[in-house]
């Protein structure tokens, strides 16, 4: 048990140090803007649950990452140990609440049985999340406000759209492609697209994979 626990993190630490590697490294040689080397660690990082889901790691471990994790994004605030991610003094806990929404979903769904919706929920916030930030920075032409925080339709389009991907694929390669996955996506990418417009120091980290998760867990159980 502890030999297949110590590969199992090994695995997840060499994939977020690829991510890292990966990120840094085309910060230094493509001089990219530092928002799209952190949207580039976002997305990459975000895949560490599939890598989880396909290991079977048990609970514990999720958990234990993301209580790790959590205090290392918060010293990241005030000292430079994540400096491709946060900046020192940077208003926004999104790497926090990053990490706790893993842990959150570990502990709620895989005692269930259900990593599906774990999956669901960090995959919505990375895909959704990331790239809706990335098209409206660079694509956004018409913006608008939501109590003073500033979005594009461009980018609440895309987050709709990855969000309803990741749901249509995510369920329906577990459970099949039924009605009540197609209705499902559907309501969620909706509900992820409200709750990303609301993205005060970064609660969408937060809000977006746990609203996403239980309102898909709550839709396809009653659906059937």
């Amino acid at each position: 048990m502890m030999a297949t626990a110590l590969v199992q993190i090994g695995l997840v630490a060499a994939w977020l140090a690829v991510v890292g590697g990966v990120a840094e490294g085309l910060r230094r040689t493509a001089n990219l803007d530092t928002e799209i080397t952190r949207k580039i660690v976002h997305i990459g990082a975000g895949h560490v649950i599939l890598l989880a889901w396909w290991l079977d790691t048990p609970a514990w471990m999720g958990m234990a990452a993301s209580v790790v994790f959590s205090g290392v994004a918060l010293l990241s605030y005030r000292l430079p140990i994540l400096p491709g991610i946060n900046g020192v003094g940077r208003h926004s806990l999104g790497t926090f609440f990053y990490a706790v929404s893993i842990g959150v979903l570990t502990a709620v769904f895989w005692p269930l049985g259900l990593p599906q919706y774990a999956a669901l929920g960090i995959l919505v916030m990375t895909w959704g999340d990331g790239l809706a930030a990335l098209v409206g920075q660079n694509f956004g032409r018409h913006p608008y406000k939501v109590f003073g925080n500033q979005k594009s339709w461009e980018g609440s389009l895309t987050m709709a759209l990855a969000s309803f991907v990741v749901v249509v694929l995510v369920l329906g390669l577990t459970v099949g492609f039924t009605g009540a996955v197609w209705g499902t996506a559907v309501t969620v990418a909706i509900a992820a697209t409200l709750l990303e417009t609301l993205s005060f120091y970064g609660l969408d980290n937060l809000t977006v994979p746990l609203g996403s998760a239980a309102l898909a867990y709550g839709l396809m159980h009653s659906l059937g």
